[in-house]
C-alpha cells in the first residue's frame, strides 16, 4: 500500500525505514538531485544487519478468526512489530530471515538455488532458476528487490511530475551518517503527506524510510537498521539444508515468457486496472463474488463483516481505512484501493472506469 520503495523491507540488504536519530551529523551539503544521483549509481559488495519494522496504519480491532493463526496472525503482520535480518553478498547470493511471533521465515538466494524455508510449519520451499533466469533476473520469486540498487530504482519510479522531492537535512541512522531526501505529492487528495528516506551518506544506500499521513508528524509506516555491517558476509550464510524431518517441496519458477501469458491473461480476464495516476491512483480488480469461497476466502469474508457497511449511487459494500489509504469492497465483485479518501474510492467506483 505504501509507495514501492516500501518493497525493499525484504530486499537483499535493502532494507530501508526510519528510527529517531541521534545528533545530526555535520555532513557536506548535497541538493535533492545530487541524491538522486546517489541512489542510482550506488554499488554495493556486501551487507549484514538487523532490521526493525512497525507500522501504525490506523487498522481497526479485527476478531480473531481461526483461533491463534489465521487472519489474527495475517493483520499483526500489518499492525504490529517485524524484526528481519538481512545478509547480502552480491546479486546473486542473498538471505532474509522474519523474525516475529509465527516463527522464523527465511528467504535465501544462492546462485540458481532459492529456498523459502518456514519454521512454524517445519517446512522447505525448494525453486531452482533456469541459466538464463540466474544470469539475468536480480531479483527474488514475485518480483522482490534482490539488491539495494533495485530498491532504490523502485523508489525513483515512483518520482515523477506529481512528486515534490526536496531534502531534509542529515541525520544518523545505526550509528551511520545520512542524507535525508522527502518526496511529497503534489496532488492533496491523497492521504499521504511525505515519505521520508535516509541515505548513507558513504555508501549511498538507502538506511531507513518512512511514510508519514498528511497533516500528521507520526509515521504511518517505518522500517529501519538498527545495526548495519558493510563487509561481505561469509558465503555459508547462503548455504541451506533442510532439517531432519522437515517437509520439503520443489517449486518450478516462472520462466519470463510464462509471467507474460499469465499477464496477458489477467488483463483478459480482468486483473487489476488503474484509474488516475501518480499519489491518486485507484487500483480496481474484480472478483467473483457469486463462486463458492474456499477456506481462506470464508476467512476473509468473515473480516468483512467486521468492517463498516457502505453505500451509494455506486452500490453496496464495505470500507477498510488507514490513515494514508482506504480499501472498498464492493458487493457486486469488486475491490477499489488507494493512498486516498474513500470519497475517492466511491467517485471512481460510479465512474465506468471503476466498474
Amino acid at each position: 500500500m505504501p509507495p514501492p520503495a516500501t518493497v525493499a523491507v525484504i530486499g537483499g540488504g535493502a532494507a530501508i525505514g526510519t528510527f529517531a536519530a541521534s545528533a545530526d551529523p555535520s555532513l557536506p551539503p548535497r541538493t535533492a538531485a545530487q541524491l538522486l544521483v546517489d541512489l542510482q549509481t550506488a554499488r554495493l559488495d556486501g551487507l549484514s544487519g538487523t532490521v526493525v519494522q512497525t507500522s501504525d496504519l490506523g487498522l481497526p480491532s479485527l476478531p480473531n478468526l481461526g483461533g491463534g493463526s489465521g487472519a489474527a496472525d495475517v493483520m499483526s503482520l500489518v499492525t504490529g512489530d517485524n524484526t528481519l535480518r538481512v545478509w547480502y553478498s552480491g546479486p546473486d547470493k542473498v538471505r532474509v530471515a522474519l523474525m516475529g511471533t509465527l516463527g522464523e521465515t527465511d528467504v535465501i538466494r544462492n546462485g540458481s538455488d532459492v529456498w523459502l524455508w518456514e519454521s512454524e510449519a517445519n517446512k522447505a520451499t525448494h525453486s531452482k532458476l533456469s541459466g538464463t533466469e540466474a544470469g539475468q533476473r536480480h531479483a527474488m520469486p514475485n518480483g522482490v528487490p534482490l539488491t539495494p540498487q533495485q530498491a532504490a530504482d523502485q523508489a525513483l519510479a515512483a518520482i515523477d511530475p506529481t512528486t515534490e522531492v526536496t531534502t531534509s537535512g542529515t541525520a544518523n541512522v545505526a550509528g551511520r551518517d545520512a542524507y535525508e531526501l522527502v518526496l511529497r505529492p503534489r496532488d492533496t487528495a491523497s492521504l499521504v503527506g511525505q515519505v521520508r528516506i535516509a541515505i548513507d551518506a558513504t555508501e549511498h544506500v538507502p538506511l531507513r524510510f518512512e511514510v508519514l499521513a498528511k497533516d500528521s508528524d507520526k509515521a504511518a509506516f517505518h522500517v529501519a537498521f538498527t545495526q548495519v555491517d558493510f563487509d561481505r558476509p561469509d558465503d555459508q550464510q547462503f548455504e541451506f539444508n533442510p532439517p531432519p524431518g522437515a517437509k520439503v517441496e520443489e517449486s518450478t519458477e516462472l520462466t519470463p515468457q510464462q509471467e507474460a501469458q499469465q499477464g496477458d491473461k489477467a488483463r483478459d480476464g480482468g486483473g487489476v486496472t488503474t484509474v488516475g495516476e501518480g499519489w491518486t491512483t485507484v487500483a480496481v480488480a474484480k472478483y467473483d463474488s457469486a463462486a463458492a469461497p474456499s477456506s481462506e476466502e470464508a476467512g476473509a469474508a468473515g473480516l468483512l463483516k467486521a468492517l463498516p457497511e457502505v453505500s451509494g449511487a455506486w452500490g453496496r459494500g464495505n470500507l477498510l481505512t488507514g490513515t494514508v489509504f482506504s480499501v472498498l469492497i464492493t458487493d457486486d465483485g469488486r475491490v477499489l484501493a488507494g493512498l486516498v479518501s474513500p470519497e475517492r474510492l466511491y467517485e471512481v467506483a460510479a465512474t465506468k472506469a471503476g466498474k
